[in-house]
């Protein structure tokens, strides 16, 4: 879901309009997606939009009945119990149908956005106060781009449309590269690139007059975090109202949707409440081929015991021989916020598109239910990278340590939702709408309010699945969680599992290099059969080292690669030639050079798909932009 895109400048329309274009041009990722544009030339504002179909509200731009206030709205939206608006009588939340009522509430709340809830982004231009207002959700998911200019102020979805028209920013960021290095991620609101931000979580950015005015945050989680304290029982009773509440507005709309379903927790609450009619929502788990993995086994049986039905997708050979072109889509659709290892992702999402145009997940829930952390910073496998990167991988630890003391609460939502989480959603979103209800307002609000304790176990989200359909609080997770009849046999389970889980991650990607030459040595026996496939559905160490030895070789040790300033060449050229014996494991390394190699081929060299332009200036002169002057 790629969203608006724009400039905000005093530059000629002529220019300005083409910049537009140029813009607009590298979002149309797919033949599905929607496009358009709207111009105000009397307040310097130049916007598009592009992203799948249904992403965006029909009749963009929304424009009030006086047509002083117009609104270019991208996400979906779902009125909470405090807002001063309701759903419309015919039982859809307004942003997602009918979103009408949006542009009149520019107007009447004063606070706005501050009444909205889900994930979202837009720009409000009051013809009338010669304003614009720029503006993102409560944790920043729908992410806006920025770069301040001379000239003009630049924004996007997508960080690709800025370095489309300011090709002096197509360098990387030395701060930004470090910690992408060691975190898997960018801290703090910064990019990769050069000059290019993103809006923090919960911005309201005004204009008057093609200049910024305020440079605002209309939510804190600061807010939350100073509520009282409940005790577990009456906590949990909270929790399960606002819960029951809320899992029916993310079913609602038009479009067909499916549930995404894998073995764990998350997921089995949001179907323990749904309760939709028999088979009337398709579910699909993400599968690999080397066996049924744990996912598989449990997504069948939590939807057979929903009266669903359930098909796998599975990720394999067909995946394998088109790895290069998913690769290379996956870090250029995120602007590298997605490593290649999501190119499993990007495969799975473009079948689940063909499934349902909504994907509902249990996506967030672990971190915000239950204090889940899904990275660190790592110190990278030292003289792979240029030595004028240490400095910059220490304070990336710094950067993290400090943010880590926040509530727990606050890390999930506000910090690793943002950086962390954000690379897949991005990747996911330019296929299909996914929907999640745990970074609902209400819902993040009222776990703020769990005692500590209940944040560092499962128990609440047991007892809501059995509260909610007991029938599927019998069917153990994949690590095993769940109720049982004999204690002992329940335990051992639980054990076996944590074992092979273990395990496969000590296979693959955790393999320590002693133990990759153990597995050399006894490679004819195959040893690889009896540990992976069990919980995940790809293996890249062994990927890399088999089937995709000839791309990784061909990539890796490409003078193009080998010449990057912030690698070392023969340490490269070491790892890569070690990983396709088979006897060391770098798979993490390759991961992270295939990603930067990538950016570089598709968003930061000359010569690439950002610089064809040559039907910009045609297009701009038959486009059917909407000017508006004032009344």
């Amino acid at each position: 879901m790629p969203g608006i895109v724009g400039l905000i400048s005093k530059m000629p329309r002529q220019r300005a309009q083409l910049q537009l274009v140029r813009m607009l041009g590298p979002l149309k990722h797919e033949s599905f997606y929607v496009s358009g544009t709207w111009i105000d030339e009397s307040l310097g504002l130049y916007v598009g939009w592009a992203g799948p179909k249904g992403s965006f509200p029909n009749g963009m731009p929304l424009t009030n009945e006086t047509g002083d206030v117009v609104l270019l709205f991208s996400g979906e939206e779902y009125p909470g119990p405090d807002s001063i608006y309701r759903h419309k009588s015919n039982g859809y939340a307004i942003g997602v149908d009918d979103p009408s009522d949006l542009v009149h509430l520019c107007k009447k709340d004063p606070a706005f956005p501050l009444g909205l809830n889900g994930r979202f982004h837009g720009l409000v231009a009051d013809r009338s106060q010669r304003t614009a207002l720029l503006f993102n959700d409560r944790c920043g998911m729908h992410r806006i781009y920025y770069h301040e200019a001379k000239d003009a102020f630049y924004f996007s979805g997508e960080a690709k449309a800025i370095l489309a028209v300011r090709p002096e920013l197509r360098r990387l960021n030395d701060r930004g590269l470090g910690e992408f290095l060691s975190c898997g991620c960018v801290l703090e609101n910064r990019t990769l690139f050069d000059g290019i931000q993103f809006l923090p979580p919960g911005s309201a950015w005004s204009f008057r007059n093609v200049s910024i005015q305020e440079k605002k945050k209309y939510f804190e989680p600061r807010e939350w975090e100073e509520q009282e304290k409940l005790d577990p029982e009456t906590w949990y009773q909270e929790l399960r109202e606002v819960f029951t509440h809320n899992v029916p507005k993310y079913f609602s709309g038009r479009q067909p949707i499916a549930m995404s379903l894998t073995g764990g927790l998350d997921g089995r609450m949001i179907m323990a409440w749904e309760k939709p009619a028999q088979g009337s929502l398709p579910c699909y788990t993400f599968g690999g081929t080397y066996r049924e993995c744990r996912d598989v086994t449990v997504a069948r049986q939590v939807a057979t015991a929903c009266s669903q039905p359930h098909q796998v997708i599975t990720v394999g050979n067909d995946f394998l021989l088109r790895f290069p072109h998913y690769a290379e889509r996956s870090v250029y659709l995120s602007d590298g916020c997605a490593e290649v290892s999501r190119a499993t992702d990007l495969y799975a999402n473009e079948k689940g598109r063909e499934i349902a145009a909504v994907r509902i997940t249990g996506n967030y829930g672990s971190e915000v239910l239950r204090a889940h952390r899904a990275f660190k910073p790592e110190q990278p496998l030292p003289g792979l990278f240029c030595s004028e990167l240490v400095p910059y991988f220490r304070q990336a630890e710094t950067t993290y340590n400090r943010v880590a003391q926040a509530h727990p609460v606050t890390f999930a939502a506000f910090y690793q939702a943002p950086w962390y989480n954000y690379g897949l959603l991005a990747l996911e979103q330019t296929q299909l709408l996914q929907r999640s209800p745990y970074l609902d307002n209400n819902l993040v609000k009222t776990a703020y309010r769990a005692p500590m304790s209940a944040l560092l176990n499962s128990n609440a989200c047991l007892r809501l699945i059995g509260d909610g359909n007991p029938a599927l609080l019998h069917i153990r997770t994949d690590r095993g969680l769940g109720n049982g009849h004999n204690p002992l046999a329940a335990r051992m389970i639980r054990e076996f599992l944590e074992f092979t889980f273990k395990a496969e991650y000590a296979y693959d990607y955790g393999m320590p290099q002693w133990g990759a030459r153990v597995d050399h040595f006894l490679s004819p026996l195959h040893l690889e059969r009896l540990f992976l496939g069990r919980h995940k559905f790809y293996h890249f160490r062994v990927w890399y080292r088999d089937q995709l030895a000839n791309y990784v070789r061909e990539m890796l040790l490409d003078q193009r690669t080998l010449s990057r300033p912030y690698t070392n060449r023969n340490a490269l050229e070491r790892i890569v030639h070690a990983h396709l014996r088979g006897d060391r494991n770098y798979t993490i390394e390759i991961h992270k050079v295939l990603t930067l190699e990538l950016l570089h081929r598709s968003l930061l060299d000359q010569g690439h798909r950002l610089e064809d332009s040559s039907a910009d200036e045609r297009f701009a002169s038959e486009q059917t932009a909407i000017p508006m002057t004032r009344n």
